[in-house]
């Protein structure tokens, strides 16, 4: 009880002690190598929730990788000591003088740091373990023209892990395209293992600009040792050119354009109510999908147009984006004649010659025909009949009854003779199968009561459950289980099946376990002969009932 108080005294005592009173930040290492990852360690002596500094300030010179959290609790002689610490990944590309800035957490507020970058060794990066490279599909390029950024990660030791950042650039979208790809090259008589990533650069604002290099940052096993590695790629600069001011229309920038179409089927000339698939393919180099127009089908009278289908795709070949777009239309041809389908003009500025160019599908010219010319002569032959009937004076019939005799005189009564027979024969094979079924199963049932009424007795069961004999219990119990089952192989296993008793499988199971391993188990032999005839009994009371049904 002493011992509780003065605990209690003591921590009272050192209440006062928890309130933060100081803020610092520090960094493991001064000076850095320019693309060299350093540690940024902004401590606090008390527990901090809900609060950290920040450090969006450190984006304009660094680097900046994710933020840890950690805190501790010390007690040293009745004092107790608390520390709240956050720690983040800096880098900066280019050598120098800076200053990470003060930070303030939970009212306090840390001291500025001065820190000195110095230039990296030109020979750093020879023979080195790990190195970056990039390239740029094209070092100039149009607003909103697409252009592919590749980055090549070469490996010599085993990568433990690590993390890749992506490129960046002011007024532009960077978005990966697809997944990283692994290779190997050799270097200067090194094998290394290249990670390739691709992106696709599409500017959005003219001017000139650098794209930021990647960084990267990790572990790779030498020996029997972990070594943290780092490599930085080099920035880039890139010219965006503006739209020109005298285009007009959708603005398309791309170094090649194509308009292609094939024709289902591929004839010229075809008949009436004949559908047609045109399948129009645009191919554009150097921009992407989301960028491809609409192509629209012009409208001609006598023919309908029904768009099917329409797909949009892009891929890099060879550094460059291509991207296709697929349209398909059914037309319809509605009467006969001649049709000129006018040619299909789509403009785009053309930045390999620095001037506007037209893609084109030529106009084609189709014949439409009338319909076959069997339809047409059944249809006057059905005429002509028509018309000989009701224009004779001394034949009075309306249209139903000359309906009637149209269709009389076109079936033969040979198949009518067939028909009749068919219905009949159908109606006799149905009265069989009925019968059949019918006797089939109150053959069936019959012979399953016999089965059931000629069930093994238990009494041999019974009389070797009196003598607490388990081995031979069980033995007779499988005998049992075979001449109900007709099994030889697994029959207490059917049997219980058979019973579908929780009660029965648990108790076999005991019996089992007594037998046949090394656990001391008791099992009540008399409570399975018990479940045994309870099923017997069920099974009688069924099945009188079905005798009942079938001789009443």
């Amino acid at each position: 009880m002493v011992m509780r108080l003065f605990c209690c005294l003591l921590l009272l005592s050192a209440m006062p002690s928890w309130a933060a009173t100081k803020l610092e930040a520090s960094v493991d290492k001064n000076p850095v190598l320019a693309g060299e990852f350093f540690m940024l360690n902004i401590s606090v002596d008390d527990t901090v929730k809900g609060e950290q500094p920040d450090t969006s300030s450190l984006l304009k010179d660094f680097v900046v990788g994710p933020t840890s959290l950690s805190s501790r609790t010390n007690i040293i002689n009745g004092s107790i000591n608390k520390q709240t610490t956050w720690s983040v990944k800096l880098m900066t590309r280019a050598e120098g003088d800076y200053t990470i800035p003060a930070f303030s957490v939970a009212g306090l507020t840390s001291q500025p740091i001065k820190l000195k970058v110095a230039k990296r060794s030109v020979d750093a990066d020879k023979n080195n373990e790990i190195f970056l490279k990039t390239s740029l599909s094209s070092n100039s390029l149009f607003v909103q023209e697409a252009g592919v950024y590749t980055i090549k990660l070469y490996l010599a030791k085993e990568l433990l892990d690590g993390s890749l950042s992506a490129p960046s650039m002011e007024d532009a979208q960077l978005t990966q395209l697809g997944k990283q790809t692994e290779s190997y090259e050799l270097v200067d008589g090194k094998r290394y293992l290249v990670i390739t990533r691709e992106y696709l650069i599409q500017p959005q604002k003219s001017g000139v600009y650098t794209i930021a290099g990647p960084a990267f940052q990790g572990r790779v096993q030498q020996n029997y040792r972990q070594l943290e590695v780092s490599a930085l790629g080099d920035d880039q600069q890139i010219e965006i050119k503006p739209i020109p001011s005298d285009y007009k229309g959708t603005w398309l920038p791309s170094e090649l354009v194509n308009l292609d179409e094939e024709w289902q089927p591929n004839d010229n000339t075809v008949e009436v109510g004949t559908p047609i698939t045109r399948t129009i393919t645009l191919t554009a180099l150097g921009v992407t999908k989301e960028q491809l127009p609409e192509i629209s089908m012009p409208t001609i009278d006598g023919i309908r147009s029904y768009p099917d289908k329409k797909e949009n795709n892009n891929a890099v070949r060879d550094g460059r984006v291509v991207s296709q777009q697929t349209a398909s239309y059914a037309l319809l041809p509605q009467k006969p004649g001649t049709y000129t389908l006018p040619e299909i003009q789509l403009p785009w500025f053309n930045t390999k010659m620095n001037r506007i160019s037209v893609a084109t599908l030529p106009k084609r010219t189709i014949t439409v025909t009338p319909s076959s010319t069997a339809i047409s002569s059944t249809t006057n032959s059905n005429q002509q009949t028509i018309d000989t009937l009701t224009s004779s004076p001394n034949n009075n019939v309306d249209a139903t009854q000359l309906e009637s005799m149209q269709v009389q005189k076109n079936i033969p009564l040979w198949l009518i003779a067939v028909a009749i027979l068919g219905y009949v024969l159908w109606i006799v094979t149905v009265i069989f199968y009925w019968f059949n079924r019918s006797t089939s199963n109150t053959t069936k049932k019959v012979q399953s009561t016999a089965d059931i009424i000629n069930q093994p007795s238990l009494k041999k069961l019974v009389a070797v459950a009196k003598s607490n004999d388990n081995k031979v219990f069980y033995n007779e119990l499988n005998n049992y289980a075979v001449l109900v089952t007709n099994k030889n192989v697994g029959a207490i296993d059917e049997l219980c099946c058979i019973v579908s008793n929780s009660e029965l499988n648990n108790y076999i199971m005991q019996l089992q376990a007594q037998l046949y391993s090394n656990r001391t188990t008791n099992c009540d032999l008399n409570a399975i002969i018990k479940i045994l005839e309870n099923h017997q009994t069920q099974a009688l009371k069924s099945q009188q009932a079905v005798l009942k049904d079938l001789y009443d």
